[in-house]
């Protein structure tokens, strides 16, 4: 299988129906094995608010979320993601999405109350790639809590902000993602014009998801924003002080790609939740593109800290609309993890180039490497 986008013929084809307008990422559902212990990790730890809950679901959300919720925990037997759901522009944009995939012979399913509590009406696909959307726009309100700084902690999660997809063709996932009308605004490239991955948005900030590449269709994280980078460093004092560090990751530290700065958790069950903050605007229609060398590892973490091998090789099961897990494909050219973790446990720049500097001038340089 080609990584390079113009020789793939692998493709998903371009349905002539006008694809769903997209406002932003809304939530996810996870199946968990022990809803009490996931209650306390994303409840009692990370500090997220209860909105709804049952003896087999949690409903939670974020501190300044309008909406019902932001995740979903669901009682079942194998942890896995149940959807990736977005919300859309108007009620008529669900016909849309109903022509749109149905045109590209994807499992398709409407429910007219919804298919959770407090969201209505909804389109749920199973996409040409394997994994599970939603599309809805009626939703039940919820008190925003933003002005309640009596109920905010030193870690406060405020937003919802992306979900982080697997897929072993990067190139075919992103022209799907571009069909349904996501922009590029980051990408990792290597010489070849390869693509490694790429950061995908509707919301005006760097991604409401994106494609790494990997075995897949997996999820790879969840990500919820904080205010400033201090809050991150507050969960971290906090999961010491619990004596739960082990379940950090990753960081916490700063990515090149996004500029944002970040720490990965890994949930009871082996979820992979970031914590997220200090990206940027990319709004405008001429927002340019940044790529970035594979082999600069300052596009990970600008500080040069190593990455674990974890990061790149486990992501979750994704399921299809049936319930089922969906197997996943095996990559089989080159990954990033092979291009960037060589005999010494990790490289720093492109061979040859150990003592240049990175270059930032777009449009002559990518970063990393001169053209």
């Amino acid at each position: 299988m080609t990584q390079n986008p113009t020789a793939s013929d692998d493709v998903v084809p371009t349905p002539s129906s006008p694809a769903p307008d997209v406002v932003r990422c809304a939530y996810m559902e996870l199946v968990v094995t022990d809803l009490k212990r996931s209650r306390d990790f994303y409840v009692d730890v990370l500090n997220l608010v209860v909105t709804h809950e049952d003896d087999t679901t949690i409903y939670l959300r974020s501190m300044e979320e309008f909406i019902h919720h932001n995740l979903v925990l669901r009682q079942g037997e194998q942890p896995a993601v149940a959807v990736f759901s977005y919300r859309v522009r108007s009620p008529e944009e669900l016909d849309k999405a109903v022509a749109f995939y149905e045109e590209l012979g994807c499992p398709v399913k409407r429910s007219k109350d919804g298919f959770l509590k407090g969201i209505g009406e909804a389109v749920r696909v199973q996409d040409p790639l394997g994994f599970p959307l939603e599309f809805f726009y009626e939703v039940d309100h919820v008190e925003r809590l933003a002005w309640r700084y009596d109920l905010y902690t030193p870690g406060a999660l405020v937003r919802l902000d992306h979900f982080n997809q697997v897929y072993p063709d990067v190139p075919k996932a992103v022209r799907h993602m571009e069909d349904l009308g996501f922009r590029v605004t980051e990408d990792i490239q290597d010489d070849e014009g390869t693509t490694y991955a790429a950061w995908m948005r509707r919301k005006p900030t760097v991604h409401d998801t994106a494609m790494t590449g990997g075995a897949g269709p997996r999820m790879h994280h969840v990500a919820f924003a904080t205010h400033e980078k201090h809050n991150i460093l507050a969960i971290c004092d906090k999961l010491g002080a619990l004596r739960l560090s082990d379940h950090i990751e990753r960081g916490p530290g700063r990515h090149g790609v996004s500029n944002a700065f970040y720490l990965y958790l890994r949930d009871p069950d082996g979820h992979r939740v970031e914590i997220y903050t200090q990206d940027y605007y990319t709004g405008d229609p001429d927002n340019p593109v940044v790529t970035w060398d594979v082999h600069d590892n300052q596009r990970r973490d600008w500080w040069g800290t190593p990455v674990v091998p974890s990061w790149y090789t486990e992501a979750s099961t994704v399921l299809d609309l049936e319930g089922n897990p969906v197997p996943a494909q095996v990559r089989t050219d080159d990954s990033e993890m092979e291009v960037t973790i060589g005999a010494d446990g990790f490289s720093y720049t492109r061979k040859g180039d150990e003592d240049s500097m990175p270059h930032w001038k777009l449009g002559e340089y990518k970063l990393g490497h001169q053209l």
